[in-house]
């Protein structure tokens, strides 16, 4: 939708509210809690390990080296973490502050830390009192380590010998990403073990995202992770927390498990409270989404949706010539439909020569607003142009410049009831060194949340806010968002630079980057959509929460051979498909669009709320996969595969709904032979 260029920025357990308790049932019967024989307060000056109890076992920390080591309730032993690859230093004496928490320090790094139960996981802090680094956990060494989960945009399932990803072309071996720019959610897990009733899994989770890599190694041709933590004063990266919990080794174990976490605080949005406080939220339920050009864009472009039995959508467009005008915004909401403007306040140029109206802002906004690096330099803005701007120097300003406020009143002049803000929730944050408004990427990202709040919450209903790829850190501030649900491998950036095949920003009237087909090479293909890989984490975590969709240049249309399976996911997954449409391709595909809204419509009304309770994989090649939301309230199998599989052929889906007799059958493949 934006005129810009891709880039990988643009991608329990007791409460009452306990996920786990539904039927993913992840964590294992929980053992007895150890007793100890230690006074709060008291040193154990020779003890080298701290013995604690978690969910389903104890967890053993070795504080000479940070090993992490559980037995579970079964009597197992696992290994949790391998020693740090640090150099700590030797420990000081442990202290215990309770029967569940004890600390200790490093010396000679610096480091204080505390371990605790925290509701069942096992939680270690870390607190430096000067900048430093420290590589821990070292995980998925232990010898029964059979999959790594890794929540890369929707979610992927790995299987640690894979050659594919630990030297084939889809290698993660040898690379790093940032947890909080590159994972939608800050986590990831093991699956201990290979079949069901003797496996077991771990996850971990780090809110101390920022600050925080995770590394890919390839030993003995098997995956493994370790994270390593930058503690840096100026950065506000000197603390760093990780948290171990013990699962079934579910292959979505971790999101879960992060949901619960969430709930625990407070901060899992809730699509239920956002369509109470603002009902026009309402019709996300149902909806199919799509940027539009042309035709599309008109009242006669709406009518045709309805007259194709279209009954919801999002339809958003661009900032550039030809809006939506009101007649065309009051024709879809007529219709039931929501409509919002693209916009981005990342991106500032000289308004002289702005190539984006996006972009070009009143006064010295730019310059004065660029982000500066740590040599007073502008941080160039995406695609080359300009600089991106600091969220800093708009919070600052707003409240007697209005900048922000007076963008967003004009954008929705029309009588638009959505918003799509480019960027904000994604994990591309900042550094700004600039003098008058310096701020450190923790609160680049607490300004961006309290931006996108206020739009939310603007005029007298608010407006349903969207923005990309949603780190889950922006959920409750979010009622959907676009690219979340695309696990992006690093290919597809080399791909969209190739403006041949992949398409350009022309014709204005139907750009290329949106409506080219193209083929995917197969590596690309496999790594991105291969239905072997992908799980649910992103749902698990947050269905219920947000409406969460693929990126904005990867229509349904754009990849055809990837058809049928985003389709069959989007069914299983309760989750929209993403379009753009113009004139030609209303006619071209309308009516396949329609027919696969009316299947999706009933099925998301009902459980676009709901969490997703369970997901299970049905044969040993993951060719058929089931999803449970609201714990019986939808059950979707899809068959990614060829051949029938107990009564569902090949290429199709069956959803059941609470009191359907029979479950409603999708072959997505024979709507493109009618």
């Amino acid at each position: 939708m934006p005129n810009k260029s891709s880039s990988p920025g643009h991608a329990r357990r007791r409460s009452e509210t306990r996920f786990l308790a539904l039927s993913i049932a992840l964590a294992v019967a929980a053992a007895g809690a150890t007793t100890y024989a230690f006074t709060a307060g008291a040193q154990e000056p020779h003890g080298r390990d701290v013995e604690l109890s978690l969910d389903g076992g104890t967890a053993v920390v070795d504080t000479a080296t940070l090993a992490v080591r559980a037995r579970t309730g079964a009597g197992r032993d696992l290994t949790l973490s391998d020693a740090a690859g640090t150099d700590l230093g030797t420990p000081g004496p442990v202290t215990r502050t309770g029967k569940d928490r004890a600390r200790w320090s490093y010396p000679a790094r610096g480091i204080d830390v505390t371990a605790r139960t925290d509701h069942g996981r096992l939680s270690l802090s870390m607190k430096a009192h000067r900048d430093t680094k420290v590589s821990w956990p070292v995980t998925g060494t232990d010898a029964t380590a059979s999959s790594l989960q890794l929540p890369r945009g929707e979610g992927l399932d790995i299987p640690v010998e894979d050659a594919f990803w630990t030297k084939g072309k889809g290698q993660l071996a040898g690379s790093t990403v940032d947890m909080s720019e590159g994972l939608t959610l800050p986590l990831w897990g093991y699956t201990l073990g290979k079949h069901t009733g003797k496996r077991t899994g771990v996850s971990y989770l780090t809110p101390t995202d920022i600050g925080t890599d995770l590394g890919f190694t390839a030993d003995d041709g098997r995956l493994r992770t370790t994270a390593e933590h930058t503690f840096d004063r100026g950065e506000g990266t000197r603390d760093y927390t990780v948290t171990f919990a013990l699962t079934d080794g579910n292959a979505v174990a971790p999101a879960a498990d992060y949901r619960s976490y969430l709930a625990e605080r407070g901060r899992l949005g809730s699509l239920k409270r956002k369509i109470a406080k603002n009902p026009a939220t309402e019709k996300l339920l149902g909806a199919f989404h799509a940027y539009t050009w042309g035709i599309a864009r008109k009242a006669e472009g709406v009518e045709r949706l309805r007259e194709l039995g279209v009954d919801r959508m999002w339809l958003g467009y661009d900032a550039g010539p030809g809006p939506m005008d009101k007649a065309a915004v009051s024709a879809a909401k007529k219709a039931g439909y929501l409509v919002g403007p693209y916009d981005s306040f990342a991106n500032g140029q000289d308004p002289k020569s702005a190539d984006s109206p996006t972009s070009a802002w009143p006064g010295t906004v730019y310059p004065d607003y660029c982000v500066r690096d740590a040599k007073g330099e502008p941080e160039t803005g995406f695609g080359g142009r300009g600089c991106y701007l600091s969220s800093q120097a708009f919070e600052q300003s707003e409240p007697r410049e209005h900048h922000l406020a007076d963008r967003t009143r004009s954008m929705v002049a029309n009588g638009a009831d959505s918003y799509f803000l480019d960027v904000d929730a994604t994990g591309e944050l900042f550094r700004d060194h600039a003098e008058g408004h310096r701020m450190t990427k923790a609160k680049d990202r607490t300004n961006r949340l309290a931006r996108m709040q206020r739009i939310a919450e603007h005029g007298k209903g608010g407006l349903v806010l969207g923005s990309e790829t949603a780190g889950a850190w922006a959920n409750q501030a979010l009622a959907f968002d676009h690219g979340a649900g695309t696990p992006v491998a690093d290919g597809l950036w080399a791909l969209q630079k190739d403006r041949e095949k992949w398409g350009g920003y022309y014709p204005e009237d139907a750009p290329g980057i949106f409506f080219k087909p193209v083929d995917l090479p197969a590596d690309l293909a496999k790594a991105m959509y291969a239905p072997r890989y992908r799980v649910p984490l992103y749902e698990t975590a947050l269905h219920g929460s947000l409406v969460n969709a693929e990126r904005w240049e990867l229509s349904y249309e754009k990849l055809p051979d990837q058809k049928t399976d985003r389709a069959l996911t989007a069914m299983l997954y309760n989750t929209p498909l993403n379009y753009v449409l113009d004139g030609p391709s209303l006619k071209q595909h309308g009516a396949e669009l329609a027919a696969l809204q009316k299947y999706f419509a009933p099925l998301h009304k009902a459980a676009g709320t709901e969490p997703l309770t369970s997901y299970r994989r049905l044969t040993a090649d993951n060719t058929v996969q089931r999803t449970v939301f609201g714990g019986g309230t939808l059950t979707v199998t899809a068959n990614f595969g060829t051949t029938a599989h107990d009564g569902l052929p090949g290429g199709c889906v069956d959803a059941r709904l609470k009191g359907d007799d029979e479950p409603r059958r999708l072959c997505p493949a024979d709507l493109r032979k009618s």
